[in-house]
């Protein structure tokens, strides 16, 4: 059985998108004691497997996928990745301006697939 294109793209970059949110902001917590180059170079050694992910899926979406289509599917999973790991990894309260920027994404998502 053949994985629909979308499928697979929404899924490589969802798993990307926990490894960039992860080296973007989990040194935050867990390396806030250490000069700033070695959280550098650690956020950089897992960013690899961000971009290991990355170029395969936007390769694949844009088989059947606009340019523009692929960064909106992209960043509503930033949002749909970054609420949970800020709300459960990072101990942040839950806002409601996380409702706000998802309703907008909704709307960019439905512009952008319209046509």
């Amino acid at each position: 059985m053949q994985i629909p294109v979308l499928a697979q793209t929404i899924g490589l970059l969802t798993l990307s998108n926990v490894f960039m949110t992860i080296a973007w902001y989990g040194h935050l917590k867990n390396l806030s004691g250490k000069p700033w180059w070695i959280a550098a170079l650690v956020s950089w050694g897992i960013a690899l497997f961000e971009y290991l992910l990355q170029v395969p899926a936007n390769r694949i979406g844009y088989t059947q996928l606009s340019l523009a289509q692929l960064k909106i599917i992209q960043e509503s999973i930033t949002l749909a990745v970054f609420v949970p790991f800020a709300m459960v990894y990072m101990s942040q309260p839950f806002k409601l301006d996380y409702i706000w920027a998802a309703l907008c994404l909704i709307g960019a998502v439905y512009f952008i697939f319209r046509s």
